[in-house]
């Protein structure tokens, strides 16, 4: 979807000539709810925040929010956005659409749709077009991951309503799940799997192959960082070795963490350490590039 001149106009804290700073913060621009994708008779929208100053265009980060495919929401990121565009990033976060009432691949079409709104818009929006990442919790380090390892060839664009290519630059994933074809997820787990597949058992045993970021793997992916706790209960620990060897072998550059005896969603000490260390790989693999 790109915004005509007259479309662009309503959106005047992103897009108009006389853009504002944030009330919260005077570093940062903000617009919420921009639409860009109508998928599935659903009409999604995004937030954005951009620096208020410095030298355009900056680069961008989609970030997706968590929720096991099935719910959460793009305002859960709010207070990331504002880190980003402190940081001198435009951060953007999409919502996508939810299951059971919409199914595997549509989450992933939706992501797609907001990285190529990001490139259709990008002088509007500040964005560097060839320097996009993407970071996600959860179902949305899934997501994340994908954007990273798929590619036009893997069917996954959906409705292109926006031009340009979906792929990003740099991926971060917060135990996210990499193999859903894997029988050792827990039953809750295998409860939320299924809701994103549509269904389960011997029927969509090949659809999970084909849902799975493991699949798509290859020499050219962008570099990934990863985060995993080693007592997640959702997100076996066992999960990121199968991907730490398909990137291994394609000669994909970055890093897996294991974090000691932490669950899935860990916050504390840990989590900040570990926003630390993204903050290093994205100045790294978007800005010193």
């Amino acid at each position: 979807m790109r915004l005509s001149p007259r479309s662009a106009a309503a959106f005047g804290l992103v897009f108009g000539a006389a853009s504002l700073a944030s009330a919260a913060d005077p570093q940062v621009v903000t617009s919420y709810d921009l639409p860009f994708s109508s998928a599935g008779g659903v009409e999604l929208r995004l937030d954005v925040a951009q620096p208020a100053m410095g030298r355009a265009p900056y680069p961008a980060v989609v970030v997706l929010h968590a929720g096991a495919w099935r719910e959460g929401s793009k305002d859960e990121n709010r207070r990331l956005l504002f880190d980003l565009a402190r940081r001198g990033y435009v951060g953007v976060s999409p919502d996508y659409r939810l299951c059971p009432q919409s199914v595997f691949p549509a989450q992933v079409e939706d992501a797609k749709a907001a990285v190529r709104f990001l490139r259709a818009n990008a002088a509007s929006l500040k964005v560097d077009p060839e320097r996009i990442g993407a970071m996600g919790f959860s179902a949305g380090g899934y997501l994340a991951l994908m954007l990273g390892v798929t590619g036009p060839a893997d069917g996954f664009e959906g409705d292109k309503a926006s031009p340009g290519a979906s792929r990003v630059q740099a991926v971060v994933d917060f135990f996210g799940p990499t193999d859903l074809a894997d029988g050792k997820f827990s039953a809750t787990a295998k409860e939320f799997v299924s809701c994103y597949l549509g269904g389960s058992g011997d029927g969509v045993k090949e659809l999970a192959s084909r849902a799975s970021p493991v699949s798509y793997v290859g020499s050219g992916d962008p570099a990934v960082l990863v985060f995993q706790g080693t007592r997640d209960a959702l997100v076996p620990p066992a999960q990121v070795f199968a991907l730490m060897e398909k990137l291994t072998s394609a000669g994909v550059s970055g890093r897996v963490e294991f974090i000691l005896g932490a669950e899935h969603g860990f916050q504390g000490p840990e989590y900040d350490r570990a926003m630390k260390e993204t903050w290093e790989f994205l100045d790294g693999r978007l800005k010193n590039r």
